[in-house]
């Protein structure tokens, strides 16, 4: 009974397993996802503009301190790091360029995005004024 289980579980896990290359895309979309809910929720428990950066394998939150309306510092990301920056893993990446995003002390965003991450079939989509995140 056991070896057929094992046999059972080795039939829909190796594929899964094996194909590495679709969970790291799925676990940077998820990672690009907190990062922008983070950015927001940041905005408004600091009351400062916090933005995102992007190029086509990372993406890096700064924030402005002393309101000249330009991130230059960069801040904590949600797991403590000192870059706040996410990175991709080789062969993964967004499918364009995503532009820079800033969230004001309201949450609100600056403008509205959609976000696509290479071999994920959902988008990131970033509402306009609401600065709602969302899939």
């Amino acid at each position: 009974m056991v070896i057929v289980l094992v046999g059972v579980l080795a039939v829909f896990a190796a594929p899964r397993l094996l194909d590495s290359a679709d969970f790291n895309a799925r676990g940077f979309h998820d990672e690009t996802l907190a990062l922008l809910r983070y950015a927001q929720k940041t905005a408004i428990a600091q009351r400062h503009v916090v933005c995102i950066t992007f190029t086509l394998t990372s993406a890096t939150l700064k924030v402005d301190n002393d309101g000249s309306a330009g991130c230059e510092a960069y801040m904590l990301g949600p797991k403590g790091d000192l870059s706040g920056t996410i990175m991709a893993r080789s062969g993964v990446s967004y499918s364009g360029l995503p532009t820079a995003i800033s969230f004001d002390a309201l949450g609100q965003s600056s403008a509205a995005q959609t976000i696509q991450v290479q071999g994920v079939g959902r988008s990131i989509t970033v509402e306009a004024g609401t600065g709602y995140v969302h899939e």
